[in-house]
């Protein structure tokens, strides 16, 4: 097919307005015109012809070189590839007429083999849209994905092309989510001090009546309270990018993964602390938790169990502070997976809240389906729990709802995980220990078990964890005594020689103690004999 360079003057006829062309008196001047390209393209399916051609190459050079560029992208097919042949002219024809940057030789040759369009058009948004229909995941994983997506991504970085997505596109995302986070605060700042003066802006008299309107004005003007992006969101923000990118390099959409190198915040998860003397005296005088995650001792376990001992489920209590379930493998728990006579029990399934809808599921790993072995004193309570429940269905009767679930409501329905979680906190205020949350008593749970020496792996199995070290890292707050008695035997496997020398000066005064004291009673035992053998008068 034919193609060549050519010069070319811009210079118009001041009369006419055309071009004046080889007619021009500066055509051959130094620098005066500029160099153009034109080669021709495979004709379409209905015969007519087509070009590519580009202009305002400032030298010979250049416009040869994007010439064999040109012929090059027409030379990846073969004259057996009709279909080729037409994405490769279409391509050049659309890069031609939008006057946009050629693309590279290898990776045109790439998309051409994998099927891919030949032109780069797939914006972040549009592949967001489509990686998000192919979800096949939990409902409320993948609400999860479509809230970072609708909220974060599309808005910030949804119109770049996605094969031009870069790192520094993603930094200034999180820069600008940050700066909004600062905006937010002083928002909601702004409207709680709003909402405090109103509270005390009396009712009575026409003074007081027009400043509480005006307050209620400025009030409904201000943006509702919101919360920020906080560090462990952001995380979670680029764990979904970084996975949608991942499958489009996956079907070789692109080549480079800009959200693995994009650095932000690292989140610092909260440690568990035990609820010792000291703390709970602190938490009563401030009414302040030390960590968020906080855990009860075994006796605060204890009296908590003996408090709720009446409760209606207060089997699911005692299951989930000795073996601990999560809250939503509690309530999704079935008796057909729960068999006393091997003191065991299966996890298969678990409830889960979409919004406020709950729903039945799968454990969300592997990990999660296992089997949980069972003392003898939780079989005993689960017995007492099982004919109880038989009595509920018999009073019920035909209008009783048979799920199958161990843990239910007083009709057979369904617990609602939320509710449950807003029982205990009740439970727990009632009892006036210090505050933990429901999932602190799966915390518990595994501390208890590592007090008790149990090995990190079985507890890690009967937690349901994928990793030894998120139960190191997690749950393995130590107890006062048992961190005492491990401070203990490390320091005796240390010998210094000051504290050898201040025993042996303990022994020494030790024994000198007894001495004297040896002493002492003989020469009282003396005195008693010599007493005793003195004549009367």
């Amino acid at each position: 097919m034919k193609g060549s360079t050519y010069r070319r003057c811009s210079c118009r006829d001041p009369k006419t307005g055309k071009e004046l062309g080889t007619a021009c008196p500066r055509r051959n001047g130094r620098n005066h015109c500029t160099y153009s390209i034109r080669q021709e393209l495979p004709a379409r399916e209905n015969g007519s012809r087509r070009s590519f051609a580009r202009g305002g190459y400032s030298s010979l050079k250049a416009a040869q070189a994007d010439l064999d560029h040109v012929r090059a992208l027409l030379g990846l097919t073969e004259g057996d590839d009709p279909e080729g042949t037409e994405l490769i002219a279409a391509m050049l024809a659309e890069v031609s007429s939008e006057k946009a940057p050629l693309p590279e030789v290898e990776e045109t040759r790439r998309r051409l083999n994998s099927g891919q369009d030949l032109i780069g058009s797939l914006t972040v948004a549009e592949w967001l849209d489509r990686w998000l229909a192919g979800k096949r995941i939990r409902k409320s994983g993948l609400n999860r994905y479509e809230t970072d997506v609708r909220v974060h991504l599309k808005p910030h970085i949804g119109n770049w092309r996605l094969d031009r997505l870069r790192v520094s596109h993603l930094s200034e995302m999180f820069t600008a989510i940050v700066d909004a986070n600062a905006e937010l605060v002083e928002q909601n700042a702004q409207r709680k001090a709003a909402v405090a003066e109103l509270a005390t802006v009396p009712w009575k008299g026409a003074e007081h009546r027009a400043r509480r309107k005006a307050l209620k004005t400025a009030i409904d003007a201000m943006p509702a309270i919101r919360r920020v992006t906080g560090p462990s969101t952001r995380q979670h923000i680029k764990a979904t990018l970084r996975a949608a990118l991942n499958d489009a390099i996956g079907q070789q959409i692109i080549t480079f993964n800009p959200a693995a190198h994009v650095e932000i915040d690292s989140v610092r998860k909260p440690k568990a602390l035990v609820w010792t003397d000291e703390r709970v005296a602190k938490w009563q005088q401030t009414g302040e938790k030390p960590s968020p995650v906080m855990v009860w001792t075994p006796e605060q376990t204890g009296a908590f169990l003996d408090f709720v001992a009446t409760d209606r489920l207060y089997a699911m209590w005692h299951l989930i502070a000795f073996r601990g379930l999560r809250r939503g493998e509690a309530c999704g728990q079935p008796w057909s997976e729960t068999n006393l006579d091997t003191h065991s029990l299966t996890v298969s399934a678990q409830l889960v809240q979409d919004g406020w809808e709950i729903e039945t599921s799968e454990p969300k790993t592997d990990s999660g389906f296992r089997v949980v072995a069972l003392d003898d004193d939780t079989v005993d309570v689960l017995e007492r729990h099982r004919k109880q429940q038989d009595a509920d269905r018999e009073e019920w009767a035909s209008a009783w709802v048979d799920t199958g679930l161990v843990f239910t409501q007083a009709d057979g329905s369904w617990l609602h995980p939320g509710k449950v979680t807003d029982l205990f906190e009740r439970l727990v205020a009632a009892s006036g220990l210090p505050p933990i949350r429901l999932h602190d008593l799966r915390h518990g749970a595994a501390t208890l078990m590592l007090a008790a020496g149990i090995d990190v792996k079985i507890v890690s199995d009967t937690l349901g964890h994928s990793d030894t070290r998120i139960t190191r890292d997690i749950y393995q707050s130590v107890l006062p005594h048992v961190g005492k008695k491990a401070a203990e035997a490390t320091a005796k496997l240390v010998p210094l020689q000051r504290k050898a020398e201040a025993e042996e000066a303990a022994r020494k005064t030790e024994k000198v103690r007894k001495k004297a004291e040896r002493a002492k009673k003989a020469q009282a035992g003396s005195k008693k004999k010599a007493k005793r053998k003195k004549p009367k008068p």
